[in-house]
């Protein structure tokens, strides 16, 4: 195997395997910023031995070996070994006997789940949580996390230092919560993984609409934990939402990058792997509920089938789409899920009922630069054939947001309303 071709291989398998190892090295260290070192330890022996002995027959395997190795050294090695003796002591003495190299080989699983739960604690800021999921288990470079959320890379450097610097200052235990604090832990975890995915969904600033590898990486780490956490219904639905929305990506860009917001999309070119996966996830999360009320995650879900089971546009139920934010709005009122109340209420009954509710909540501070209110706000005012309001809240809206593609589109809509106008005079 060529050395480029080997150096591809590793870079797989890393992305693939790296949370795992990660995950196994901080249980045996109980320190994430030492456990990520020796991690990167074992990839550099890779990349040293592997192009010229050749991929190993489970790379996966190998890598874990080698950082457990490793791991055992250094412990052997330092005070840590001290450290870790008293510690293990203090937790359980019965640990003590029993053998070292047994004691590594707990399952993985749990391991990964309990990496997945730290680096989501919320002690730390979402952008802290956000930026240690991806480098942890996701595998991205912290030049990949900056690129993707377009920061310097020093900053996202830094938010990573702090984040570990955080975990061990305030002596996070790295497990799974159990009993009463697993439901909001678990609300921290679903809403890093979804804050993810929505940057990659609709980039918030720069010249691309979508992030495809953000969506990706989000994903990857939802379809983790459900199979982890199998009995929470809000993760299941979490997975239902992000498989159905990430399969119209390939119907939301044009061929020149520009932006097909959904009722203009081609459905043909729907995903329907992807589509299939999440309503199948949908059903799971649903049927776990047994008639007791949905978490905001499912009750997204359900919205997003609504528009999936739909051949056309045409055929879209917004009535049950309006229930469902509705329903949203009692359980995580929020300005957001009200001017999506409002479009559907628009799509359903006209644009006169979604601006009664837009009016509602024009004055909420939260929404005070939000660039989607005065685009939701133009284009109904278009279809009430008021376009010189329009033109004026769809250039506002241009002026709000930071991406360069959805700036380009808000201005063209902008544009037919003087055109409009001006056939009008």
């Amino acid at each position: 195997m060529t050395a480029p071709a080997a150096h591809r291989a590793i870079d797989a398998v890393w992305r693939i395997e790296s949370a795992k190892v990660i995950a196994a090295l901080v249980r045996i260290v109980r320190d994430v910023d030492l456990a990520e070192e020796l991690a990167q330890e074992a990839l550099l022996t890779a990349v040293e031995r592997w192009p010229e002995a050749g991929i190993p027959e489970n790379p996966g395997a190998w890598l874990m070996a080698a950082a457990k190795h490793r791991a055992i050294d250094v412990l052997r090695r330092g005070k840590r070994l001290e450290r870790k003796h008293e510690e293990i002591a203090r937790e359980s003495p019965a640990i003590v006997q029993a053998d070292f190299d047994e004691a590594l080989d707990d399952d993985v699983g749990d391991d990964l789940l309990r990496l997945v739960f730290t680096a989501c604690h919320p002690i730390l800021p979402p952008e802290g949580r956000v930026a240690l999921t991806l480098r942890l288990v996701a595998g991205l470079t912290t030049e990949e996390i900056a690129r993707a959320f377009l920061v310097p890379e020093p900053t996202v450097a830094q938010r990573i230092v702090r984040a570990k610097r955080t975990l061990a200052e305030k002596s996070v235990p790295y497990e799974v919560p159990r009993g009463d604090e697993l439901a909001p832990r678990l609300a921290s975890v679903l809403e890093v993984v979804y804050l993810v995915f929505n940057e990659g969904y609709s980039a918030t600033a720069g010249a691309d609409w979508m992030r495809p590898a953000l969506c990706e990486d989000a994903l990857r780490v939802g379809r983790i934990l459900a199979e982890l956490v199998p009995a929470e219904a809000e993760v299941h639905g979490l997975v239902a939402l992000m498989e159905i929305q990430q399969s119209r990506a390939r119907a939301r860009v044009g061929p020149n990058g520009e932006p097909i917001l959904l009722l203009e999309q081609d459905r043909t070119r729907w995903d329907p792997l992807l589509l299939g996966r999440g309503l199948a996830a949908l059903t799971r999360g649903e049927e776990m509920m047994s008639g007791r009320p949905r978490g905001p995650y499912l009750l997204q879900g359900a919205i997003a089938a609504c528009h999936a089971r739909a051949r056309t546009a045409a055929e879209t139920d917004w009535a049950r789409i309006a229930v469902l934010y509705e329903a949203l709005s009692h359980i995580e009122p929020s300005p957001i899920v009200e001017l999506n109340r409002a479009v559907a209420l628009s799509m359903g009954f006209g644009p006169a009922a979604g601006l009664e509710v837009l009016d509602e909540i024009a004055d909420d501070p939260a929404l005070a630069d939000y660039h989607l209110l005065p685009a939701v706000r133009g284009d109904l005012l278009a279809k009430l054939g008021r376009f010189a309001e329009a033109r004026k809240e769809l250039e506002r809206a241009a002026s709000l947001t930071k991406n360069s593609r959805e700036q380009a589109m808000l201005l063209e809509r902008a544009a037919g309303c003087s055109r409009a106008i001006a056939k009008a005079d």
